[in-house]
C-alpha cells in the first residue's frame, strides 16, 4: 500500500500567507492576558513577518546570489 499526499494548489503568494499568519496571531495574542503564550504568539507574529521581508528581499529584482 503506498501513500498518498494530500497535494493542494496555494492561491496567496508565500508572503501574503506570512503576512496573514502574523495578523492572525497578533489578533489572538491582543485577546490573552499577559504570559508566555502571548509571548509566544508575538513572537511567532515578528518570525513570521521576518520571514515575509527576507522572501521580497531575496526576489528583489536587484538582488544577485553570490554563487553566481
Amino acid at each position: 500500500m503506498t501513500a498518498t499526499r494530500k497535494r493542494t494548489k496555494q492561491t496567496q503568494s508565500l508572503q501574503q500567507r506570512l503576512l496573514t499568519s502574523a495578523d492572525k496571531a497578533r489578533e489572538h495574542a491582543q485577546r490573552m492576558p499577559p504570559g508566555k503564550a502571548r509571548d509566544i504568539l508575538l513572537q511567532r507574529a515578528m518570525q513570521n513577518e521576518v520571514a515575509s521581508s527576507l522572501t521580497d528581499w531575496l526576489s528583489a529584482p536587484g538582488y544577485r546570489r553570490s554563487d553566481e
